[in-house]
């Protein structure tokens, strides 16, 4: 069974791969400018241990409880584990135990419990600004995530925080508002946004946009990393 699952998950990597490739050459980009994050949420420990026979180096989750218990089983693989669900602060102390980097944070109160959870463990914890293309200013997005207005404030309270670094932006394809249904247009807005924050902090250049329906879209508009679970692990089980 694990045998056929592993060539499943080969398949489903080499078209991804094959995507994401085309998608550069497309845009005129090297293929490298690219980096692949598998969204392994509901998914068992013995996916991400196959995924990680298979090459892959960058996981993701978006609940806490679950990835707490995967990240714990797979501690023996060389993994970074990337947090993108929306966090509740209660999280915080378990999130910043395996989280390489946190890729929704989207207010004050959560860089600050980011911040003294970083400090007390000695980690540095990578932080990527979830930035609300739905949002009107000072209100939050509907699956989380900051107005755009308010990016450059967050930006300084990380950039200044001792545990923190701040690595760039993330962002989902609205459902709702000005760009729903319209993912490169979506996609080229958050990069607008990022060509700012990089004037302040050049070293925040990471850029997180597309999954598995879009990812061309974010590949065609600049995204430096794409987020993709579907396309490689199958349809999600629904969640008892």
């Amino acid at each position: 069974m694990t045998e056929d699952r592993r060539t499943q998950l080969a398949e489903n990597l080499a078209q991804v791969e094959e995507r994401i490739s085309a998608a550069c050459a497309k845009a005129g980009r090297p293929r490298d400018e690219v980096t692949l994050i598998v969204v392994t949420k509901t998914y068992p420990a013995s996916d991400v241990r196959l995924l990680a026979e298979l090459g892959v180096r960058q996981v993701a989750e978006n609940r806490d409880q679950e990835a707490a218990r995967k990240a714990a089983e797979c501690a023996d693989l060389p993994l970074t584990w990337h947090f993108v669900g929306q966090l509740q602060t209660n999280k915080v102390r378990s999130v910043a135990g395996y989280a390489g980097i946190v890729q929704s944070v989207d207010r004050a109160r959560l860089v600050t419990a980011l911040d003294k959870e970083a400090v007390r463990t000695g980690r540095e914890l990578g932080c990527l600004i979830q930035v609300a293309l739905d949002a009107e200013s000072g209100v939050r997005g509907e699956r989380g995530g900051v107005a755009p207005d308010g990016v450059a404030a967050l930006a300084e309270q990380i950039a200044g925080a001792q545990g923190l670094r701040l690595d760039g932006l993330m962002t989902v394809a609205p459902l709702a508002g000005p760009y729903a249904g319209r993912e490169l247009a979506a996609f080229e807005r958050l990069m607008e946004i990022s060509s700012d924050l990089r004037g302040n902090h050049p070293a925040a250049n990471m850029v997180s946009a597309g999954m598995s329906a879009d990812l061309e879209e974010a590949v065609a508009a600049g995204a430096t990393h794409v987020r993709v679970g579907t396309a490689v692990l199958g349809v999600r089980p629904r969640l008892r």
